[in-house]
């Protein structure tokens, strides 16, 4: 039987973003770990002395060595994560995947409306530079934009809200993303539903200043969906949250910025102009 061949679409190359926090890792709790790739966060799930845990997110194109390094960093030599679990498929999120994949032979989870990204199906809408913002949103239009396939190595997560390989967190679909949330200590990881920088800005980006944002402008195509995915992350009333861009947030500064954006979302987050602006 021929070996399934897993691959990226045609558009797939390395993008040269960069910020003040690319390779910087921090330990948010013993079991949560994160560590920026470029722009972009990954999170390692599960405590160091136990050897068991779950990837969050695979990082931008051409980085699985620096992933696989942190993972043995963190986890010892020749550790690999019992699964990885996709937020959602944009480019910045599935750089790695298929190395990973290959290296570590393990399984791959996401949303079931993510899976035709994920399988060769369907491309994403394009992303909008006309979006009101700064020169990130005018770049995207030469991000990697076409569906990479991972065939059968990729899995729907469970329908119920369970979490394979993390009983102690639920999935609560953010549409665009799928976001985790642990109830005993209000963890959550949240993908690009919000983000703690503005994404869309390439100083902002660059330095990493500290900003609740809602999703990156240019590649939110429902706003409103968009705004219903922040009152619901808002109403657990997260104590720590790790987002898909940005520093790591905690205590009041995470409730209290969470809860300006659910209450005034449309003046932060959505922009005054663009294609997918209603």
């Amino acid at each position: 039987m021929p070996k399934e061949e897993i691959r990226y679409g045609e558009d797939y190359k390395f993008i040269p973003a960069t910020s003040v926090a690319s390779g910087v890792s921090v330990e948010v709790l013993p079991d949560l770990y994160c560590h920026t790739i470029q722009i972009v966060n990954i999170c390692l799930v599960g405590s160091p002395d136990k050897k068991e845990f779950v990837l969050m997110d695979a990082g931008m194109p051409k980085t699985a060595d620096d992933i696989i390094a942190v993972t043995e960093k963190r986890f010892g030599a020749n550790s690999r994560p019992q699964a990885i679990i996709l937020t959602h498929g944009h480019f910045d999120h599935v750089g790695a995947i298929i190395e990973l994949v290959k290296h570590w032979n393990v399984p791959v989870y996401a949303h079931e409306a993510e899976m035709p990204y994920l399988t060769g199906k369907a491309r994403y809408p394009e992303p909008d530079p006309s979006v009101e913002g700064g020169m990130v949103a005018k770049m995207s239009a030469f991000f990697p934009n076409e569906p990479i396939d991972l065939g059968s190595h990729v899995q729907p997560l469970p329908g119920d809200g369970t979490v394979p390989h993390l009983p102690d967190f639920r999935w609560i679909h953010t549409p665009g993303h799928v976001s985790l949330f642990r109830d005993r200590d209000r963890t959550l990881i949240a993908g690009d539903a919000f983000v703690t920088v503005r994404q869309d800005s390439l100083y902002k980006v660059l330095t990493q200043e500290m900003e609740i944002s809602g999703p990156p402008r240019y590649y939110t195509t429902d706003w409103n969906a968009a705004r219903e995915s922040v009152r619901k992350l808002a109403a657990l009333q997260p104590e720590t949250a790790i987002t898909g861009h940005g520093a790591p947030v905690s205590g009041e500064k995470l409730r209290e910025g969470l809860a300006k954006l659910a209450r005034e979302f449309d003046q932060i987050a959505m922009p005054d102009y663009g294609k997918y602006v209603q």
